[in-house]
């Protein structure tokens, strides 16, 4: 596929009749993008307006910034937006077919066959198998100057998606699979996009490969002696018209879901374990707040009463939004705020960015987890500000099973151990695919 921006005659109406930039030749906004995707984000935000083009790892798109843009999107009246068509120029070659890149009709039945593995008594049953799973795996970590969050994170994520969503524990082979999924997820913003060996794209396929090769050889018995885990739900799963997945299907599901429930929950920790060793004030009062409910596991009832833990995961998710760009396409024309957009239009939504807008946010580069108290309430300045899991009929499925499994994990951590960065340390962030810490966050860890 061409380096060079998509010209087909969408994009020549819009850069011919909207306000846009074209960066670099070639290149267009590529690398500014990667590397700090707020920054560039929020300044043509204040040059260009809420709507505007740009030129960026291969195509041009329209960028619509901040709360309308993010309501006329996910709110998508009439199906305008396409999701598929959005998501499949990055992503589609990896997780293909994931929920995420469903659309209309198919999305719903697909998402209502799917729902039941979210209700409120399936996520107490997760929560039991997360609690003991969790302990094993942070009782594994060795204090030091230069504990890895990111890696120690992600290992225990992927250990509990595997246990949690399939019932088992991986063993030699869990290296191979969370390889896979690193690798399937970079590939998407991959500038050269052809098999070219040893490139992001070529891995990409081949980690591909490896998961469905991973996921196909367990089907057989899931569907046989189904358990209690969401592989098995969904080899068992029926919509009101007794319909169930195909084989083809609860794979595509499996490889999107446990990407999705160990890679967004990981960056969120390590957004949350930086910020708590950076204002370690906020760290002692979570850490109160848990051992105030004088029990080392959380059971589902606990997750309300945890009002610090949450105003800090919040804010960590404002800060940085495990997936901070959003992208769709248009199916038909429309308007909005005054601007034609026909059929054809590539466009993304940038939760990082409205959650940057200095117009509606009080300094919004500063950690600050009372901005979602009652008494402030930033968030809720307008419904589409704060939008974290996206919004409309593709709001994040596993939502309510991350909030569970990033409080549960912080509620063991902060009972065990205490962390620290140096007064200066800065935590360079990664946006070559999903948000990560670009030096995998080394902190001096201490056990309590």
């Amino acid at each position: 596929m061409s380096v060079l921006p998509y010209f087909s005659e969408a994009n020549r109406t819009v850069r011919r009749t909207l306000p846009g930039s074209a960066g670099l030749p070639v290149l267009g906004h590529s690398l500014a993008f990667l590397n700090d995707p707020v920054k560039v984000g929020t300044r043509l935000y204040d040059e260009l307006g809420p709507v505007y083009w740009i030129n960026a790892f291969g195509m041009t798109f329209l960028q619509m910034q901040g709360p309308e843009a993010n309501q006329f999107v996910f709110r998508n009246q009439d199906d305008v937006f396409s999701n598929n068509q959005g998501w499949d120029f990055y992503i589609g070659k990896f997780f293909k077919r994931g929920i995420m890149l469903l659309d209309f009709e198919e999305h719903r039945h697909h998402r209502g066959i799917m729902q039941a593995a979210f209700k409120k008594p399936v996520l107490v049953e997760y929560l039991k198998r997360m609690n003991p799973a969790i302990e094993k795996g942070i009782g594994r970590w060795q204090t030091g100057n230069e504990f890895p969050v990111l890696k120690k994170i992600k290992q225990l994520t992927l250990d509990m998606a595997t246990d949690v969503f399939m019932g088992e524990q991986l063993g030699p082979e869990a290296d191979k699979v969370n390889q896979a999924f690193v690798d399937c997820v970079r590939a998407g913003t991959s500038i050269v996009r052809f098999p070219v060996p040893g490139g992001r794209w070529k891995k990409g396929l081949d980690g591909r490969k490896v998961l469905e090769d991973f996921f196909r050889s367990r089907i057989a018995q899931k569907r046989a002696h189904p358990g209690e885990d969401l592989f098995s739900r969904l080899c068992q799963a029926e919509d009101e018209l007794g319909r169930r997945f195909s084989d083809d299907d609860v794979i595509n599901h499996m490889i999107f879901l446990m990407m999705a429930a160990h890679d967004t929950s990981t960056i969120t920790l390590c957004s949350i374990m930086y910020h708590l060793a950076k204002y370690p004030e906020w760290q002692e009062r979570v850490r109160a707040e848990a051992l105030a409910l004088g029990k080392r596991d959380l059971d589902h009832d606990d997750l309300a009463k945890l009002e610090a833990t949450s105003l800090v995961m919040k804010e960590a998710l404002r800060m940085i939004a495990p997936v901070h760009g959003i992208p769709r396409k248009t199916v038909k024309d429309c308007e909005f705020m005054g601007h034609h957009i026909p059929a054809g239009t590539f466009i993304a939504v940038s939760p990082m960015v409205s959650h940057h807008l200095p117009n509606w946010w009080e300094k919004p580069e500063v950690f600050d987890p009372e901005r979602f108290t009652e008494a402030r309430n930033e968030h809720r300045k307008h419904p589409y500000l704060y939008v974290p899991f996206g919004g409309g009929a593709h709001m994040c499925i596993g939502l309510h099973f991350a909030e569970m499994q990033i409080k549960a994990i912080l509620h063991h951590v902060v009972q065990q151990y205490r962390w620290s960065v140096p007064e200066d340390y800065v935590m360079p962030v990664d946006f070559t695919s999903l948000p990560v810490p670009g030096d995998g966050l080394p902190v001096k860890l201490e056990r309590l």
